[in-house]
């Protein structure tokens, strides 16, 4: 069995990071979406939904399911209930993950995280690579989403590091502009991860 790599992917909402991954994933490279994966364990793991309910109450859930809005609004102002939110949803997609890439058996697999600097993901990462996008464009894209409103995009903005913060720890910069453009810088890292990870 190889000695797979673990590339972090990460960047600012809206800056395209769902949009990186399916390039990836396109080329055959397993994905580990961190933020799918959490909002399915939030409705799926029994230890996961007891603590939400223990932090935000019964009503937290509805016919089975995690009441989303009413969390958004819990959270949307409270920064503290945020990150106790984050820490319990960290924790199962943590333990999700290592249960994930026992089954991978190739050079190397993408793990996307909005908070992989936030939460230290980043150590557990061989390489890290950036999406970047100017912010007028991240609110744009931003607000063509479900529920999204300008106010709500900037306390999110507000709660995710700074460019000026990750960028000097980022290995890798993708400037998610143009389509094809992003296409290229994708096949250019493929190649590099391919070669560091035939290289070992």
């Amino acid at each position: 069995m190889m000695s797979t790599k673990i590339i972090g992917l990460t960047g600012g909402i809206g800056s395209g990071k769902t949009t990186v991954a399916s390039m990836f994933a396109a080329l055959g490279v397993p994905i580990f979406i961190s933020d799918e994966v959490g909002k399915s364990l939030m409705n799926k793991d029994a230890q996961l939904i007891g603590d939400i309910k223990v932090l935000f109450g019964e009503e937290a859930y509805a016919e089975g399911q995690l009441n989303r809005s009413l969390i958004a609004d819990q959270v949307f102002s409270n920064k503290t209930l945020l990150d106790q939110l984050n820490q319990l949803v960290h924790k199962a997609v943590a333990n999700s993950f290592r249960d994930w890439i026992l089954e991978q058996d190739v050079a190397y697999v993408i793990k996307e995280s909005a908070i992989l600097f936030e939460h230290d993901i980043n150590q557990q990462c061989h390489k890290i690579i950036l999406v970047t996008a100017p912010l007028d464009v991240r609110l744009r894209r931003c607000l063509t989403r479900e529920n999204m409103t300008e106010e709500r995009f900037y306390a999110v903005v507000k709660n995710q590091w700074d460019e000026s913060k990750t960028l000097p720890l980022a290995d890798f910069v993708v400037n998610n502009l143009n389509l094809e453009d992003t296409k290229d810088q994708v096949l250019f890292l493929h190649q590099i991860f391919s070669d560091i990870s035939s290289g070992d």
